[in-house]
């Protein structure tokens, strides 16, 4: 069989990649031309494939290493890698203490230029800059409004939400936005918002008193399901800018001086709509790490999450660039 070329690797989408995954207490290696990851079992070493063309991000937990060989593989499949703690959590390297995430891009001289071109014509307008925020934020309402009312949420049969009370804390954000002026303003009723929306989750699956708490290993299950879910949304985030050709210090809301706020920014379009309501549900089905894990990960695939990261950055970058209101 002929090698194939670094073009022939990239035929699939980011936004049609079907993996995401997290390794732990394994080595990744080149073999046969194959990027596999070993496993010792007794005296045996198992070999598993990863299939590079088909995957957006690695997150690398404990226990684990990675050659030369296979980091030139995934930089030619345009493939994410992020180094993490046990679990998925936390992530570590930090460029930012609350995300504590380096994530490894892929070293192209042939990234697309004409949504970064459009980005920079209005991010160093603090105005426009502020509209991109709330732009964000208003697709962040109606992706929350739809799928947590939406078929999948239904067949959830523990997940009893008050549809009214939802709407509520939807209408009350999206109205409190166009009274903001700055990004701390934005920033302020987002956790407002958030809030109430833990207490909807936690009240639906009869979750019983519920403190945002990250990290430490005295947090409960839900929080635990929380920072797992939320680091792999990261991971769907920073790739949707990488193949965007955006910058991660570019960010419209999360601090124009913090090098991985646009990863926060388009990582909130779909953390509390599908992340948040996942970690109650699990928490409360007993479901240990990998069980959520892949509950998390099918939830991004059904709801097609990095094309509405993608599609959410064009939109705005389009938009803004061309001076539309």
């Amino acid at each position: 069989m002929d090698d194939l070329s670094p073009s022939d690797l990239k035929t699939i989408l980011h936004s049609k990649r079907a993996n995401l995954y997290y390794l732990e207490y394994c080595r990744v290696l080149v073999n046969g031309g194959r990027v596999e990851y070993v496993t010792e079992e007794g005296k045996q070493s198992l070999y598993w494939n990863i299939p590079i063309a088909n995957t957006t991000a690695i997150l690398l937990g404990t226990g684990t290493s990675v050659t030369q060989a296979a980091m030139r593989e995934f930089a030619k499949a345009g493939v994410l890698v992020g180094f993490c703690g046990g679990g998925g959590t936390p992530l570590f390297a930090a460029n930012e203490a609350e995300v504590a995430v380096s994530w490894l891009n892929s070293q192209s001289e042939y990234r697309p230029t004409e949504y970064l071109q459009q980005w920079v014509s209005f991010w160093f307008d603090d105005d426009k800059r502020l509209e991109a925020a709330i732009r964000f934020q208003k697709m962040r309402i109606a992706h929350i409004r739809r799928l947590w009312l939406g078929a999948r949420m239904q067949r959830e049969s523990g997940f009893e939400l008050s549809e009214s009370r939802l709407n509520g804390v939807l209408d009350s954000f999206e109205t409190r936005l166009v009274e903001c002026s700055s990004s701390n303003d934005v920033l302020a009723q987002e956790a407002v918002m958030t809030k109430a929306l833990y207490k909807l989750a936690g009240n639906a699956v009869q979750y019983g008193d519920f403190t945002r708490a990250k990290g430490g290993s005295g947090v409960d299950t839900a929080n635990r399901f929380l920072d797992h879910g939320n680091y792999l949304a990261y991971g769907l985030a920073a790739t949707a800018t990488w193949v965007m050709g955006l910058p991660h210090g570019l960010a419209v809301l999360h601090g124009k001086t913090r090098r991985g706020g646009l990863v926060f920014d388009v990582a909130d379009l779909i953390k509390d709509a599908l992340v948040l309501p996942s970690a109650f549900i699990a928490a409360m089905a007993g479901e240990e790490e990998q069980e959520f894990r892949q509950r998390i990960i099918s939830a991004f695939q059904q709801a097609q999450a990095m094309d509405l990261m993608i599609d959410a950055i064009k939109e705005v970058a389009e938009a803004l660039s061309e001076g539309r209101s």
